[in-house]
């Protein structure tokens, strides 16, 4: 039985990594496939994206399951499936087999990634709940650069299926590992037996829905999502067209790129948000996550108009560095800003709504802009509609600032619990 928080929160950090990894393989290998099956660009953004619909219709259910049963069996169960569907994703020779497989990816990791949180939020010190939040979330650069540098290399050494296959299996072993957590302590939501599942899914979004602190914070994570999920998707297809890089070196730097700065982002913003003068912990983390949105608003727009890879790659670089310092504080407020026995369900709607008015439809839009535009899908060509595609993101981070920084503003319904 594996009973010390630090062993907990390991584990859970490494189960993240692996998370982050299996999803982002498909980005890496993904102009392989397009030549491959014939994809066109708004289909390349489908199959990017198609993870994100078994992943957010889903994760209400695991939330509310998670507030009133015991954890680590869903999380378990989440681990198997999802590293699963990777591997099948390999099988796939049609787009409507390859999307199948990506949707099974998105339920798996709706388990975990919503009942994880609330698990390091249990077992963490007081003193250190940013902090900790801020190593479980670490995993999400490191897990995506890993993808994109793992999935680039086994494409182009084996071949783009096999890199599904070689990613999903380490994921069988450690839903066994997880089986092994011990359930912490905590306050299970009240009355489970007394009201019937529809009616108490419906008043635990009501609450959430009427709490001013939570709502500001998730319509800005929603948008930073938007943005970071269309640069995630449009990133190395961008170096590639426009900027002539070879796939695999656009792969590896990017990937690379993204696990320096989110390390170093995550770190720096959980420990800032630590150090923010003030006992209202939510209005605190607030203000990191705006003050960083800000500050990436120009970098993104910048990026996009260099004229070299070199130079995109640093702009770039700096952006990720600040919307990366805002993902322990987003998710603390989150946490925060709501009862203990809604934390679940709480983390299970943000994620249904980041996704559902995120990262699911803003790499479809910038490649349909790219479609529109009749871009070319090779090397060292214009890529004029994926340019002018990719510069809704920046307003999307603008946006995201802004509902920040009014929740920051506006926190006097949240909660300040430990």
């Amino acid at each position: 039985m594996i009973k010390s928080p630090r062993a907990i929160l390991a584990l859970l950090t490494a189960l993240n990594l692996l998370n982050y990894v299996d999803r982002f393989v498909v980005t890496a290998v993904g102009p392989r496939i397009q030549e491959h099956l014939g994809l066109s660009d708004k289909g390349l953004g489908l199959v990017t994206s198609a993870f994100m619909l078994g992943y957010f219709v889903t994760s209400p259910v695991f939330g509310w399951l998670g507030d009133r049963f015991p954890r680590k069996a869903l999380i378990a169960a989440g681990v198997l499936v999802w590293s699963a569907a990777t591997a099948a994703s390999g099988l796939a020779g049609a787009l409507a087999s390859l999307l199948a497989a990506r949707v099974v990816v998105g339920v798996g990791e709706a388990s975990y990634a919503t009942l994880s949180p609330t698990i390091i939020d249990d077992v963490a010190p007081i003193a250190k709940k940013n902090r900790w939040l801020g190593i479980f979330y670490v995993a999400i650069p490191a897990g995506s650069a890993l993808g994109f540098i793992l999935g680039g290399l086994l494409e182009q050494h084996y071949g783009w299926r096999n890199a599904f296959y070689i990613a999903g299996g380490p994921g069988v072993l450690l839903a066994l590992v997880a089986l092994l957590l011990r359930e912490p302590e905590r306050t299970l939501a009240k009355k489970k037996d007394e009201r019937g599942v529809i009616t108490s899914f419906a008043e635990d979004t009501r609450a959430l829905a009427q709490n001013r602190a939570y709502v500001l914070t998730v319509a800005g994570y929603i948008a930073q999502t938007f943005a970071l999920g269309g640069f995630v998707q449009w990133a190395v297809p961008f170096l590639y067209r426009r900027l002539c890089l070879d796939l695999h070196v656009a792969d590896g730097a990017f990937g690379k790129l993204t696990v320096l700065t989110g390390l170093v982002g995550t770190a720096v913003g959980s420990l800032v948000a630590e150090r923010v003068p003030g006992s209202d912990r939510v209005r605190a983390a607030l203000w990191v996550c705006a003050i960083s949105s800000a500050v990436a608003t120009p970098l993104a727009v910048f990026a996009i108009l260099a004229p070299s890879s070199t130079s995109f790659l640093v702009l770039l670089g700096l952006c990720e560095l600040a919307v990366f310092a805002s993902v322990a504080p987003t998710n603390l407020a989150i946490l925060k800003s709501v009862p203990e026995e809604r934390r679940a369900s709480a983390m299970a709607l943000s994620i249904f709504l980041i996704h559902l008015l995120g990262d699911l439809i803003s790499p479809p839009i910038v490649g349909a802009v790219s479609d529109a535009f009749g871009d070319v899908k090779a090397q060292c060509t214009s890529g004029t509609g994926l340019f002018w595609g990719m510069l809704v993101l920046p307003i999307a981070l603008a946006l995201s600032a802004a509902f920040w920084f009014v929740g920051a503003r506006r926190t006097d319904d949240a909660l300040t619990t430990n």
